[in-house]
């Protein structure tokens, strides 16, 4: 039986599997009930598990049972299993039971994916011709926990360094229900976080004259951030900075002694990033100093680009074509400006992401409510086809390894 019509003999566990998932999200780096969940999922499947040290974090080896010749290659698979700190308002029958929790980035669907693959791996362990690596990871959602896997050595769980890598991604937005999306290069922006207090003297807001107002200085600075990424930078290599905190003050009488503003900075090359870490501070404590003031200006790298493998990439897409049709491709022709710590991955071995939309079958894709939001819905319908796009890249993928690793036939003598 095709693997897609196995996957979907499952679709019915698999969604009530993510059901339980979303009902129960966890945040950050330790999630021992999503733990537990993945690994009686794959209690019984012949898998080497180990398990993380500084995280709730799940590694599961597959031994592949085919016979072969040469090295054994080993190909990774990665699922985020963290959630967000969202109050969920989607209205769902399975919404979150956990007050300011919520699977509002969809990868509750990731693991019950990943764990659908694992069990049709486990069924076609004799196909294998190398060795599948299942990285079940959290801590996605700002704390980084794709280093902390790496750390511990998913990467070589098998022995040896994994030869490709792949990881996938719902979207709640921007495709058609169903659509793969791939793009080679730079797939998604690198993120950084800006951290700015502005040091001022309070006093009484009627005589602004004997304070230092650090709040005027810091709507300043919030402009002028704007006016410098659209003044310093190039256009066709884009910078996105966005303020999301900007706090001062206690009473409407009173001058504050500190502002304070945080900012994400999203840039799509390395060189404006590095730019950026320059141009910042020099321009805020410009500011600073023309008001009088100080300030202490934080910047801090967060996730690098996103940048996918040419050849694996390929590899993928045209994997995608031949189970599902060029129809249910789309390869996208610039990046997002989200960010991803599977970037750390791809930073370290060939690979590449895949993004899949969740976008219920009804709606339309250009005015659902995008990942993150209290909103975002994503459709169990996708489940199955995400089981098995992640077997078969292992399935081909090993096998293709295998053939190019052989040792070739010595050369029949040849005669005069």
């Amino acid at each position: 039986m095709p693997i897609t019509a196995d996957a979907r003999e499952m679709q019915a566990d698999l969604a009530r599997f993510r059901h339980e998932l979303h009902r129960e999200p966890e945040i950050g780096l330790t999630l021992p009930r999503t733990q537990e969940k993945v690994l009686q999922a794959l209690d019984g499947l012949g898998y080497e598990i180990t398990l993380g040290q500084d995280t709730t974090s799940v590694t599961a080896v597959l031994r592949g049972g085919a016979p072969g010749a040469g090295i054994r290659p080993a190909v990774l698979l990665r699922a985020d299993m963290d959630g967000l700190p969202v109050q969920e308002k989607t209205g769902v029958d399975y919404t979150s039971r956990i007050d300011g929790a919520m699977h509002a980035c969809g990868h509750d669907l990731h693991t019950a994916m990943l764990t659908g693959a694992a069990t049709l791996l486990a069924e076609r362990r004799h196909r294998l011709s190398g060795d599948v690596v299942l990285m079940f990871q959290p801590g996605e959602e700002g704390f980084d926990g794709a280093s902390h896997m790496i750390r511990e050595g998913v990467l070589d769980a098998p022995g040896r360094r994994v030869d490709a890598a792949y990881g996938m991604h719902v979207f709640s937005a921007l495709e058609p229900h169903g659509t793969f999306c791939t793009k080679p290069g730079v797939m998604l922006s690198s993120s950084d976080g800006l951290t700015v207090t502005v040091l001022g003297a309070g006093g009484h807001g009627s005589a602004p004259h004997s304070a230092k107002d650090p709040v005027t200085a810091a709507a300043e600075m919030v402009t002028a951030l704007q006016v410098m990424v659209t003044r310093q930078f190039n256009m066709f290599d884009p910078v996105v900075l966005s303020v999301g905190v900007l706090q001062a003050g206690t009473k409407r009488n009173i001058i504050p002694e500190t502002a304070r503003i945080e900012a994400t900075i999203r840039t799509f090359s390395e060189e404006s990033r590095q730019k950026m870490m320059e141009a910042v501070p020099r321009l805020l404590k410009g500011i600073a100093a023309a008001h009088g003031l100080d300030v202490d200006v934080d910047y801090q790298q967060e996730y690098p680009l996103t940048i996918t493998d040419e050849d694996e990439t390929r590899t993928a897409e045209t994997v995608i074509e031949g189970m599902f049709g060029d129809s249910r491709l789309a390869r996208w022709a610039t990046p997002l400006s989200g960010s991803e710590d599977f970037s750390r991955v791809l930073a370290e071995v060939p690979g590449t992401f895949i993004g899949l939309s969740a976008v219920p079958r009804d709606a339309d894709h250009t005015t659902t409510a995008f990942n993150h939001s209290p909103y975002a819905t994503f459709d169990d319908g996708v489940l199955a086809d995400g089981a098995a796009l992640y077997a078969e890249l292992a399935i081909s993928r090993l096998a293709a390894l295998a053939a190019a690793s052989a040792p070739a036939h010595a050369a029949a003598p040849t005669h005069s």
